[in-house]
């Protein structure tokens, strides 16, 4: 691109954003932009921005206040976002917010148990307390990765409703009991004919809960019917783990897919069980911007992958507002590798060529810019330009390989907001590795 283009482009673009300084006007026009939008997907660029979480909760608090939002929907395992769900609606055993979310004990676990979620998860609970039972916020998880605790909460539940059916699920799901608790162990063995597979009876597990759904939702009224969507689900994630691990050891576009599927299948299922209180449930969704931007504006679609945010689309057109985040440079919670420590890495400077990098140059620090219409400065954005993504592993040394892809941002999402320069999450549990992460005096020259 030759340099009177690029000034034309910074140019239109500045006249296209709307910088955001704090105060509670800078998210007015993402919420005029909402409109009567009933699905609003907020991603996120790291698994470990505060910023992120932090934003992502104050456009939450509005939707719910001003919009009539009733769920949020968030990238994490169904058990533990249940047990949160809980105690947000007022009911389980936990008294506060930190031990609602004492479920979040699986790598990496600042993604939810860090700052930022414990104060909304405190405010969700407070607006709730003034609302009656019928008009009360959920908190859900959409993700399949809980293969074990979705058993015992299957198991659990029969036990109560129906012990005869409870020994019968356990005969069948005693099939996993020689890998201990690493399904990947299953996958692997079932995979390679080491291990007979698992799905037959899983599958026939869930299809005689669903049978026996009527009968067990009219013995406790609502309550009964709550508890039996928390046990049927966690019966579909068993089948749909038990094909993800597998699947792990396979083609690596058909895993993604099974997840992403499942996850839009689970809000699915969300929306349908909240038309029952209410007409038309509008939810809030988070989860990675990888997961939440449309696929097929990226180059995940050359891999033959889709994603949430897609499937969304396809299903539910301009009712669906998707939302991403940017950043130029500043520090991330992250590990070095799978089930490794969080440590406090810095984040380097954007790569030139990257639309965190054309952000920058405009000087304008953080703002909003809606990416419907056809201006010259949207326009300007649909070539194809590199992308940063840093999910729970954040390997700088790699980072153009590891970190970037290419995408078309106006078609990606229907908006961004960009945040130049950003900090770390805050682990509720702050390791000593996590607190020697502390930035040279220097920052951010040494970058």
């Amino acid at each position: 691109m030759s340099l009177s283009i690029d000034r034309d482009l910074y140019r239109d673009l500045r006249k296209e954003t709307r910088p955001m300084t704090g105060d509670r006007e800078d998210f007015d026009p993402l919420l005029a932009l909402v409109g009567d939008s009933r699905f609003v997907l907020i991603g996120e660029a790291s698994h470990g921005t505060h910023e992120f979480y932090r934003i992502r909760a104050e456009i939450t608090k509005r939707l719910i206040r001003e919009k009539g939002f009733s769920a949020v929907a968030v990238e994490a395992d169904w058990p533990d976002a249940y047990r949160v769900n809980r105690y947000v609606q007022g009911r389980g055993g936990d008294t506060d917010a930190s031990q609602a979310l004492g479920g979040f004990k699986r790598f990496p676990q600042w993604m939810w148990r860090n700052a930022d979620v414990l104060e909304f998860i405190g405010w969700l609970r407070d607006h709730n307390d003034a609302m009656q039972i019928g008009r009360r916020v959920g908190f859900y998880g959409l993700d399949l990765y809980s293969l074990h605790a979705s058993m015992e909460a299957v198991l659990s539940y029969l036990r109560v409703v129906d012990p005869e059916a409870a020994l019968r699920a356990q005969k069948r799901y005693a099939c996993f009991e020689d890998f201990g608790d690493s399904p990947q162990d299953y996958g692997y063995a079932a995979t390679v004919g080491l291990a007979p597979s698992c799905e037959n009876e899983v599958v026939a597990q869930l299809v005689e809960l669903q049978k026996s759904a009527a009968d067990y939702a009219t013995r406790d009224g609502r309550l009964a019917a709550d508890d039996l969507f928390f046990a049927e689900q966690n019966a579909r994630i068993v089948l749909n783990a038990e094909r993800y691990y597998r699947a792990m050891f396979g083609n690596r576009a058909a895993s993604w897919n099974m997840r992403d599927r499942h996850m839009a299948a689970t809000l699915d299922a969300l929306i349908a069980f909240l038309e029952f209180d209410r007409r038309a449930p509008k939810i809030v969704v988070w989860a990675h911007n990888s997961h939440l931007g449309d696929a097929s504006a990226t180059e995940m679609a050359g891999r033959g992958e889709l994603n949430v945010g897609q499937l969304v689309r396809e299903r539910w057109g301009h009712s669906a507002l998707l939302v991403g985040f940017t950043t130029y440079a500043g520090t991330v919670t992250a590990a070095s590798d799978w089930d490794m420590p969080a440590e406090r890495k810095i984040v380097r400077p954007a790569l030139e060529g990257s639309y965190e990098a054309l952000f920058h140059d405009l000087g304008l620090r953080n703002f909003f810019l809606g990416l419907r219409g056809t201006s010259e400065a949207i326009l300007g954005l649909r070539q194809p330009r590199l992308e940063r993504a840093i999910g729970v592993i954040y390997r700088p040394e790699t980072e153009r390989m590891s970190h970037y892809f290419r995408a078309r941002l106006p078609h990606q999402f229907d908006a961004i907001l960009h945040y130049d320069v950003t900090r770390a999450v805050e682990p509720l549990e702050r390791t000593g590795l996590w607190e020697r992460g502390e930035l040279p005096e220097t920052y951010p020259s040494t970058l």
